[in-house]
């Protein structure tokens, strides 16, 4: 594929086309929920930035960085897939599969078995890598939300195929699973110290 130009004025009056032709407004719940993932991944790469420009200070910041740099690769399949209506999908389409899913279970038991037992809610901060990272969390459950209304709503009408295979649904929860545990790991590896939630 080659990009040679950057605007198209195709958009300028709220809609845009999905991978099939189809067009949507721009408000459309598929429109917002794979431009959602679109944002995750940018907070994603900041988190990655920040943690490769550290990783000579401490050396383990590396490992996070290539890890985040793969889900980013995950999520742009991901938003292929929700830009794709289920009947436009091709034989060798890339999507999210069950083993993206397990990938990303791995590495949450990696990076939580270095961690001490989670006793207090922790409040978003720890460091900047860290508080990127809870950032992206909670961007990723929207994502999840925007993404289990959408197949609930599109599965109810007359005819309808799932919208969303069921391994994305799995690969979003996981994935929010994993940012918060490196997220604590990131605090941990930098020396920051994490707050804990006090009842006032």
């Amino acid at each position: 594929m080659r990009i040679t130009k950057v605007y198209t004025r195709t958009g300028d009056g709220g809609t845009t086309r999905l991978v099939g032709g189809q067009e949507l407004s721009k408000a459309h719940p598929r429109v917002e929920a794979y431009g959602s993932v679109d944002e995750l991944s940018a907070i994603i790469g900041l988190a990655r930035t920040f943690a490769s420009n550290s990783a000579r200070a401490y050396p383990g910041l590396e490992e996070l960085g290539s890890t985040l740099e793969r889900i980013q690769h995950d999520l742009f399949v991901l938003a292929g897939e929700l830009a794709t209506l289920p009947q436009d999908h091709w034989e060798s389409m890339p999507l999210i599969q069950q083993d993206d899913v397990e990938r990303l279970e791995g590495w949450v038991d990696h990076f939580n078995a270095k961690l001490p037992p989670l006793e207090d809610f922790i409040l978003a901060g720890g460091g900047v890598v860290s508080a990127f990272l809870h950032q992206a969390r909670t961007v990723c459950r929207r994502v999840e939300r925007q993404a289990v209304r959408l197949a609930t709503s599109e599965a109810a009408e007359p005819g309808a195929s799932q919208l969303l295979d069921v391994p994305a649904l799995r690969y979003l929860n996981r994935l929010a699973d994993l940012l918060f545990v490196a997220s604590r790991w990131a605090a941990a590896t930098t020396g920051e110290r994490e707050l804990t939630w006090k009842r006032s």
